[in-house]
């Protein structure tokens, strides 16, 4: 019996019934820490770049693409929130004085910070 292309390159079937289904398994991926940042990125992949995430996934790059993407967005946000605390004079200080008024502000910050993470890297 004649081998397809497929078991020459030693893939194999499983008989379903009258058919013959491939076995097809995905790469081993190393597996790293993706969080908030890499779920949502993953999310707009899914369901805004879909051959973009089918073939991350099929290649088994799609877990170390989004980790990096987690690294990347994380480190960014870090920076811009110490450069808007910095230029918006937020201190220690005012900690101590106006626990109230510093909350007020950090919030304000992080959440103009995530809008940036989003923009540039997220949802691009």
């Amino acid at each position: 019996m004649k081998k397809t292309i497929f078991e020459e390159m030693g893939g194999t079937y499983i008989r379903h019934g009258d058919y013959l289904i491939p076995c097809l398994t995905l790469p081993e991926e190393e597996q790293r820490f993706i969080g908030v940042w890499g779920q949502r990125h993953k999310r707009y992949l899914k369901e805004h770049k879909r051959a973009v995430y089918i073939t991350l996934l099929t290649s088994g790059r799609l877990n170390s693409y989004l980790a990096d993407i987690e690294e990347q967005a994380q480190e960014r946000f870090e920076r811009i929130v110490e450069q808007m605390k910095q230029a918006q004079g937020i201190t220690e200080q005012l900690k101590a004085e106006n626990q109230m008024e510093w909350v007020a502000r950090m919030n304000n910050i992080q959440a103009c910070a995530r809008e940036i993470i989003e923009k540039e890297i997220i949802y691009q």
